[in-house]
């Protein structure tokens, strides 16, 4: 592992890593050391979202003069064990984990603590002691804005008692959960029911099959809500298939693609921004000023907005996810 005094002596007056330092509330005197081996174990890359966040990590890496070292578990909570440990067996500095599952992965997290290595994760919490920093957003939160937006414009439309198909994420999952939560609270009282569909893995092509089915037997459904915008415009590509014009779609993460939608007039009507980019790069500071002892807080919270037809032309989203970095604060 790289000796940290020898660590803190390189400093890396990189302009990404300065601003972002700056965001977080670290004072320049606090810049970060370069030159430290970083461990990233992700959960998946068949999402948009985490090639996204993978790539703001690698940049942000590469800015500050790190080395990152990524592996994919593909989903398998098994291969990410095994990623974690040799990950540690390789003496990174700080550790990166977004866990496949939040508890399975709890004794690779004891064995990184127990070989004195900081653990930042990163848009998926673990349920287990010795996480030094958890780097994303609240995704109860972003459920609740989308959930609401689905509630005014039902009012809007005079729809009542309206049918509410949910696409769900990954079982047993903190994202899935907050994200169902904070949507169920937001419809709770309405009037309006919701009828849960199955996990799709925030993966699109799963999302269409699930919605070919979801549609045969919920024919009357008003609105699709789905866990990510991914399988939201699966759901949504189903139902232009089938001349459903009628139905209203309403996802999460800022994908572009839907952004654009809500600016062609198309049904969607609503999403909550969470830019991975800037995820992976906060992330990486974070891990940085872990790796240097330096006290970080237990949450780090990047911030969201809902987007709708409404107000979508305030938020930048030429790139595959709208960009959304608001200053962060650090505590």
């Amino acid at each position: 592992m790289l000796d940290r005094r020898n660590a803190l002596t390189r400093i890396a007056f990189a302009v990404s890593s300065l601003s972002i330092a700056a965001v977080l509330g670290f004072s320049p005197a606090s810049a970060q050391a370069e030159g430290l081996k970083i461990g990233f174990s992700q959960v998946t890359l068949q999402s948009p979202f985490y090639v996204q966040l993978r790539n703001g990590a690698e940049a942000a890496a590469k800015a500050g003069g790190d080395t990152l070292i990524f592996l994919d578990a593909n989903g398998d909570v098994s291969k990410q064990n095994n990623d974690i440990q040799d990950l540690i067996t390789q003496g990174v500095d700080a550790l990166i984990i977004n866990p496949v599952n939040p508890d399975a992965v709890v004794p690779s997290l004891e064995a990184a603590t127990a070989a004195g290595i900081p653990v930042i994760t990163v848009d998926r919490p673990i349920n287990g002691e010795g996480v030094t920093a958890h780097v994303g957003r609240d995704n109860k939160k972003m459920g609740g804005l989308v959930g609401e937006a689905v509630v005014k414009k039902l009012a809007d439309e005079g729809v009542k008692g309206a049918k509410i198909v949910e696409i769900q994420g990954d079982a047993g999952g903190a994202v899935m959960m907050d994200r169902r939560d904070g949507f169920h609270a937001a419809i709770e009282g309405s009037g309006h029911t919701i009828v849960q569909g199955p996990y799709a893995e925030y993966i699109r092509a799963n999302a269409v099959t699930a919605m070919q089915d979801l549609l045969q037997a919920n024919s009357d459904v008003k609105v699709v809500y789905a866990h990510n915008d991914d399988m939201a415009l699966g759901a949504l590509q189903v139902l232009t298939e089938n001349g459903r014009k009628d139905v209203f779609v309403a996802g999460v993460d800022g994908l572009s693609e839907a952004l654009q939608l809500m600016e062609s007039g198309s049904n969607y009507i609503a999403t909550a921004l969470n830019d991975p980019q800037y995820l992976g790069d906060v992330t990486i500071q974070v891990a940085r000023e872990a790796a240097a002892d330096r006290k970080v807080s237990d949450f780090v919270d990047a911030g969201t907005q809902l987007v709708t037809p409404e107000n979508v032309g305030k938020f930048p989203h030429d790139g595959l996810f709208a960009e959304y970095r608001p200053q962060v604060i650090g505590q």
